[in-house]
């Protein structure tokens, strides 16, 4: 799939990510800490070139508890140098004695009890802090250019390639056992549900392509969301609520379907049910088939903000410093900065 450039008016800076882990920082940020109290210890981790479930099968494996005792609020990549917070259940601070630090485990902080496991998505979003080397010598005029439109109408919220997985047909094998329960039920949930989770968001990744243009912009029919909560309303007149998209107090969304998703109505409703139907499906088809499943779907932003924002550049080596909320791709700022999938 083609994935359009917001400013595709201007060129890429090119350039080298990755070349060393740390050139790829992420630092997790809390969405609370814990209360003191609780069943569960709370322990930030820093670490390099380990990814989240080969993090939580290293502690289960020293600690001695079982993986579905350790909680995380989100996948932390492992080509990257990181730091986030997790819970583990029943272990006591002595007890993390027995993680050694080293190449992978840069660091344990303590930070205390708490009643609740750490789950999926209870975090504040991630700072990153990138270096992109051997970027093109009209980089200080585009760097600029670039993010101040990012900053003012937002970054596309395009899903990242990770969820297609290396060969890019994830969503395939998503769209083959949505309607074979007899397969489904040969994978455990956690492998069914991220086949599925591709499949929706390789429909999600369309239908913000042929929003890309409007992405700031309310329609009749819009499910908006307000960016404070993640609540969602039909929008009825949108000319009273373009001032608040202006503002980036809400923003136009996509479906993720399922059981419960709403669909859009009027134009936005339209290119939703084009963007399905050029797979021979229907919003009733996906529907009953997500209820037999049993996921529930959402609504996603089509844009989120871009907020603390720093750069520097030394040569031909650019260091950039921004923070997102969760669910959204750091790739989805570099992409429209270098101009490379």
């Amino acid at each position: 799939m083609i994935m359009p450039f917001l400013t595709a008016s201007l060129p890429g800076i090119g350039g080298q990510m990755r070349t060393l882990p740390e050139d790829f920082k992420v630092e997790e940020r809390p969405l609370y800490l814990p209360c003191g109290e609780g069943e569960h210890l709370y322990v930030k981790i820093g670490k390099r070139l380990l990814s989240t479930p080969d993090l939580v099968l290293r502690l289960s494996s020293v600690l001695g508890v079982k993986a579905q005792a350790i909680g995380v609020a989100g996948l932390k990549d492992a080509r990257a140098v990181t730091t986030q917070m997790v819970s583990l259940l029943g272990v006591t601070p002595e007890r993390l004695d027995r993680l050694k630090l080293d190449e992978q485990v840069l660091s344990v902080e303590v930070l205390g009890r708490h009643r609740n496991r750490l789950r999926p998505g209870h975090h504040a979003g991630n700072h990153f802090r990138l270096v992109i080397r051997d970027v093109a010598m009209h980089a200080r005029e585009t760097v600029p250019l670039v993010t101040d439109i990012l900053v003012r109408r937002g970054v596309p919220n395009y899903f990242g390639p990770q969820r297609q997985g290396r060969s890019g047909q994830n969503y395939q094998t998503g769209a083959e056992l949505l309607v074979d329960p007899a397969r489904r039920n040969r994978l455990s949930r956690s492998k069914r549900m991220w086949y599925l989770n591709a499949y929706q968001s390789h429909f999600f990744n369309d239908m913000l392509a042929r929003r890309l243009d409007r992405l700031d912009r309310i329609l009749v029919g819009d499910w908006a969301m307000k960016m404070e909560n993640g609540a969602c309303f039909l929008v009825e007149d949108a000319v009273k609520e373009q001032p608040r998209a202006d503002r980036f107090e809400i923003s136009p969304t996509g479906i993720l379907f399922g059981s419960r998703a709403s669909w859009a109505g009027g134009e936005p409703g339209e290119i939703e049910r084009a963007v399905i139907a050029e797979s021979g499906a229907t919003p009733e088809s996906l529907t009953d088939a997500a209820k037999a499943c049993g996921f529930r779907g959402e609504r996603r932003s089509f844009r989120t903000p871009l907020t603390d924002l720093e750069w520097a550049l030394e040569g031909s080596v650019l260091t950039l410093s921004f923070s997102l909320p969760p669910g959204a791709y750091a790739t989805s700022v570099l992409r429209e900065l270098m101009k490379e999938n």
